[in-house]
C-alpha cells in the first residue's frame, strides 16, 4: 500500500500557485535570488524546498513579479510556482517561511500563469519622514501622469525610458505623507526618484513648474532616489482572485518587536537630544 500511495503522490499532476506576499526589506539584498545572499526569492525557494514541494525551482517554474531592491518593503508582491503538493504549499508555507517574509493570501492558477507578464499593474507607496506641503506636492505630482521620458527620474541603462504612469496621489497615513503611484511598469529607481523630486517641491526648494521641465528635456544632473527604506511595493494588480490564508504568529510578533524598539530608539534619540540642547 506505502508503494502505490508514493507512486501515486509521484505521478500527481502539477498545480500552479500565486500566492500574494508581503516582507519587511531591510536585512534582504534586494528580492531576486543572489548567491551567497540573502533574498526574498531565495527564501521563499528554500522554504519550498524544506517543504519537498519541488526539487528545482526553474523546473517548477518559480517566478515572481517583479524586483525589489535591497530595503524596498513589499505588501502586494505576487510569486508563482507549480507543484504536485499544492495543499502541503497552502498550509505550511507560511510555517517555513522566516518571520520578515509571509504569504497572505493564495490562489489556483493557469499553468501558463506568469506573474511579471500577466501583471496589468503594479502600485507603490513611498512614505517621506518629516514635514511638507502635501498640496504642493500632490498638484506636482500630477505632472506624472500619462506617457514620458523617464530618463531624469531613473537609472535607464539600455532600456526604453517611456513609461504609461496610470495614477498618482499624494495623501496621508497615520501622520505621514506618502506619493502613491500606479503604472504599467517601471524602471530601476524611478518610484524613489519621483519621490525626491516632489519633496522638494514639497519642501519649498522648487516649484511644480520644475517637474514638468524635468520631463520634457534631459538635465547634467538628474534626480537623485530617495532612500529604499520609505518604499513599499503596494499592490500587483494579475487580476486574480484571492483566498486568504493565515499568516504564522511569529511574523505578527516580529512585526510588534520592530515597533516597540523603533518607539524605544525614537525615545532614547529625543532623550539625547534634550541633553545636547541645555
Amino acid at each position: 500500500m506505502e508503494k502505490d500511495q508514493t507512486d501515486h503522490a509521484a505521478c500527481a499532476p502539477q498545480v500552479r500557485l500565486a500566492f500574494r506576499v508581503s516582507y519587511l526589506g531591510s536585512r534582504f539584498y534586494g528580492s531576486q535570488m543572489q548567491d551567497a545572499r540573502r533574498t526574498v526569492e531565495g527564501e521563499i525557494v528554500a522554504a519550498c524546498e524544506r517543504l519537498k514541494l519541488f526539487c528545482d525551482w526553474r523546473a517548477a517554474g518559480f517566478l515572481s513579479a517583479g524586483r525589489t531592491d535591497r530595503g524596498v518593503h513589499a505588501r502586494g508582491q505576487v510569486i508563482a510556482f507549480s507543484t504536485e503538493f499544492p495543499d502541503r504549499a497552502i498550509k505550511a508555507l507560511n510555517i517555513q517561511l522566516p518571520p520578515d517574509i509571509w504569504c497572505t493570501a493564495y490562489s489556483e492558477v493557469l499553468p501558463a500563469f506568469h506573474p511579471r507578464y500577466d501583471a496589468r499593474s503594479r502600485t507603490y507607496r513611498y512614505y517621506f519622514s518629516g514635514s511638507s506641503d502635501r498640496w504642493k506636492m500632490d498638484a506636482a505630482a500630477q505632472h506624472f501622469i500619462g506617457n514620458h521620458n523617464f530618463t531624469n527620474f531613473a537609472r535607464v541603462g539600455n532600456k526604453n525610458p517611456y513609461r504609461d504612469v496610470l495614477s498618482v496621489s499624494v495623501g496621508e497615513d497615520a501622520g505621514f505623507t506618502y506619493l502613491e503611484v500606479t503604472a504599467e511598469s517601471f524602471l530601476w529607481h524611478q518610484v524613489r526618484c519621483m519621490a525626491a523630486a516632489i519633496q522638494q517641491v514639497g519642501a519649498g526648494e522648487q516649484d511644480e513648474k520644475w517637474i514638468a521641465e524635468l520631463l520634457e528635456q534631459e538635465t547634467n544632473r538628474p534626480i537623485q532616489p530617495a532612500p529604499a527604506e520609505g518604499l513599499i511595493l503596494w499592490d500587483t494588480d494579475c487580476g486574480i482572485a484571492w483566498t486568504r490564508m493565515p499568516v504564522d504568529e511569529r511574523s505578527g510578533a516580529y512585526l510588534q518587536q520592530l515597533q516597540r524598539h523603533h518607539a524605544l530608539m525614537e525615545r532614547v534619540c529625543h532623550t539625547l537630544e534634550e541633553e545636547n540642547q541645555k
